[in-house]
């Protein structure tokens, strides 16, 4: 096992990335750690921590900030967590290099997806400088504002978002990733989110997903808690300069860093493989 100052640094700059994006550090995480040498029964219940890490410090903000859709997020994480469950119970019985080129096609695939749009799906509109923040209740809709001005929204193709979540937390079971880079992008592209709330949601979500998987895997015995110990401080510092920088980035450039982000991704996984 790596010596823990390096793991507390690698859970720190995962999570900050993870956060920023959406994507949960995990999937940067846990690839890193096998090139490094670690085993990847141990790997993966390490990144599921920093995920739950970064999603523990970063809600504070985000909820204040009114980008966090409750009702969305729950809703979604019905089909997320039943796939984290299954994802997890099948772990060990999937082949690793067969999994991890299936995380770098679907990484690059939701890369192309986000980066070929530009400008603003969500537009700012006057009409709605009065009303509230945040999520309207009762609803899968809200307004956030960017500036000075209010942005609404309401998620589409709900249907569609589901069988999207269920996949997500399939792949977070297996291999320990959290899932966040298939959420963002789905709320995102596929549900016409905007990019901001999609993942600061989706941070919120990854949470309770990897909560589902971290039982599965402290009964298998595949905790190792001093390791662990270093990737959540890490982790929760990260989630907090995520979520800032987060605050302080135009929509279209936190797409645009996802998309970097998911390349890269794709990139690393494919080397694992």
């Amino acid at each position: 096992m790596l010596s823990l100052p390096v793991l507390f640094l690698l859970g720190l700059a995962t999570a900050l990335i993870g956060t920023l994006g959406g994507i949960g550090g995990a999937v940067i995480l846990v690839p890193v750690l096998v090139l490094l040498g670690v085993d990847p029964k141990l790997a993966a219940p390490l990144g599921i921590l920093s995920v739950a890490a970064g999603s523990l410090a970063a809600g504070p903000r985000q909820l204040d900030e009114g980008v966090v859709h409750h009702r969305l997020g729950v809703t979604l994480e019905i089909t997320g967590s039943a796939g984290a469950l299954i994802g997890a119970l099948l772990s060990d019985a999937v082949p690793g290099a067969l999994l991890a080129r299936a995380l770098a096609v679907v990484a690059v695939a939701a890369a192309l997806a986000g980066g070929r749009r530009k400008g603003l799906r969500n537009r700012p509109q006057p009409e709605f400088a009065s009303e509230r923040l945040g999520e309207w209740p009762g609803t899968l809709g809200g307004a956030y504002r960017l500036g000075d001005e209010v942005v609404p929204y309401h998620a589409q193709r709900l249907p569609t978002g589901l069988a999207a979540m269920l996949g997500a937390g399939l792949v977070s079971g297996l291999a320990g990733v959290g899932g966040g880079f298939i959420k963002t992008p789905t709320m995102s592209e596929v549900m016409h989110v905007p990019v901001k709330v999609a993942a600061a949601t989706s941070t919120f979500t990854v949470g309770i997903t990897a909560a589902t998987s971290l039982i599965v895997f402290a009964g298998q015995g595949r905790l190792d808690f001093r390791a662990g110990s270093a990737v959540v401080v890490g982790g929760l510092i990260g989630g907090v300069g995520g979520s800032l920088l987060q605050q302080r980035l135009h929509p279209a450039h936190v797409r645009t860093f996802l998309s970097v982000a998911l390349v890269v991704i794709g990139i690393i996984l494919f080397v694992r493989a």
